[in-house]
This record gives C-alpha cells, sequence and structure tokens, in this order.
C-alpha cells in the first residue's frame, strides 16, 4: 500500500480535458445545491439539543389554557379577542366564548383536567359567567389558578379552589368578595372616574389588557396565582392604574 501511495500519480492526465471540466461543473453545482442545506444542517446538529430543551422548557411552563368569555351578543366584549390574540403570542392556549356557552366550557375543562392550569376571563355577562364558572369547578374539585371579571353586572363569592381574582370594574357594587375557604388573593381594581373608560370599552384598554396579561404569565409560569396554596387571603382596592 506504501508503494502505491509513492507512486507519482498520473490520473489527473488520463481523463479528457473535457471531461474533467463536466466534472468539476457537477461538483460546483452539488456543492452549491447542497452548500447551504450542509450548513444548516452543521449548525443544527450544534444547537439541536439546546433548542429542544428550551422547547421542552417553554411547553412545559406553559400548559395553562386561557378561557375569555364575551358578554352580551358577543359584539361588545371584543377586548377578550384582543387579549386572546397578546395571550397566544406568548405560547399559552387561548380561547374564546360567548356568555352563553359557560356550561359546556365546565364540561371541556372538566374532561381536560389534567392539561395544567386553568385561567378564567369575562367581560360583562363573561365576567358573571367566569364567576359562577369557578364556583362550578369548585363543587367537582377542580383548582382555577387565575380569575380576571371585567365590569361584570354583580358581586360574587370567590369560591375556595381559585388562586387569585383580579376583579377590574368601573362600579363599587361589583365588588368581588371572598367565599368560605377562599385562601388565595382577592383583587378589586376600580377604573372609575379614568377618562375613556366605560362599560364597552373598559376590555379593550391596552393599560389594562397589559395588567391582564402580566397576571396570566405569572399564573402560568408558576410565579404566582397556584392553586391549593394555603395563602392568607388578601383582599383589597387597588387604586386605578394610569392609563
Amino acid at each position: 500500500m506504501h508503494a502505491y501511495l509513492g507512486r507519482p500519480s498520473t490520473s489527473r492526465h488520463i481523463l479528457p480535458r473535457t471531461f474533467q471540466m463536466a466534472f468539476a461543473i457537477g461538483l460546483l453545482s452539488c456543492l452549491i445545491m447542497s452548500g447551504p442545506n450542509a450548513v444548516l444542517s452543521t449548525a443544527g446538529a450544534a444547537t439541536a439539543a439546546p433548542r429542544a430543551a428550551v422547547k421542552d422548557a417553554h411547553k412545559t411552563a406553559t400548559l395553562a389554557h386561557v378561557y375569555l368569555m364575551r358578554g352580551l351578543m358577543n359584539v361588545f366584549s371584543l377586548g377578550m379577542d384582543q387579549l386572546a390574540v397578546l395571550i397566544a403570542r406568548h405560547g399559552i392556549e387561548a380561547s374564546v366564548h360567548n356568555h352563553a356557552e359557560a356550561d359546556a366550557v365546565v364540561s371541556e375543562i372538566a374532561a381536560r383536567y389534567s392539561a395544567g392550569d386553568r385561567v378564567l376571563i369575562g367581560h360583562s355577562l363573561g365576567a358573571d359567567a367566569v364567576m359562577t364558572m369557578a364556583q362550578s369547578l369548585d363543587r367537582v374539585g377542580i383548582p382555577v389558578a387565575l380569575v380576571v371579571p371585567f365590569d361584570g353586572t354583580d358581586s360574587y363569592a370567590a369560591p375556595k379552589n381559585v388562586a387569585c381574582v383580579l376583579n377590574i370594574t368601573q362600579r363599587t357594587f361589583n365588588y368581588m368578595r371572598s367565599g368560605a375557604g377562599f385562601h388565595g388573593e382577592l383583587t378589586n381594581v376600580n377604573v372609575s372616574g379614568e377618562p375613556g373608560i366605560d362599560h364597552f370599552t373598559i376590555d379593550k384598554s391596552p393599560q389594562l389588557q397589559g395588567l391582564v396579561l402580566k397576571s396570566v404569565l405569572q399564573a402560568a409560569s408558576a410565579q404566582s396565582c397556584r392553586p391549593g396554596v394555603d395563602a392568607p387571603v388578601c383582599s383589597r382596592a387597588a387604586a386605578a392604574p394610569r392609563i
């Protein structure tokens, strides 16, 4: 073998020049066609494991499902649709329903009980719905991480299966209160008197949507509002955020 390797090579003189040129062009074409893919494959191999780990961690951290309930006639609560888009951008599953579908949504949540944290958000009659939905889920022992009513039409008691209630309202008669066995965090945010805020615009305020989005992300990432945590009740009327 060594003797063979030691002999001067003359193979480049055996092939006709035209064949050599065709071979070179073909080889160059292959490199051009596969080069970018080869580079991407190499780079992908170097980063596949970290990306997979990040993806798995993100998936684990965002198993929450947010159910958003519209109010009357599906036309006055489009802030729920806007919030659903904002939430989905963070990799959290969000679905929008009419308040009349409350019982069907409760059944869906019960069927998906092991799929992660539940977050309920609603406006107007949808706000009433998320409070009664939380109470229905309490009766079957299903925890709820966060409930956010936007300007409901009545006051409701937060049941013991709810970790956090963030009630955003522009009138005091629909403040939420602690129910029997409630050990979570209850906040009533009164935005009455804020310019441009009324019953039909409260759910569309970018500042209030930002406040709710922050609470949803915290609940989904286990930073707060964890069901079953025996924390002291914190019921307060918060000052309106600057709008």
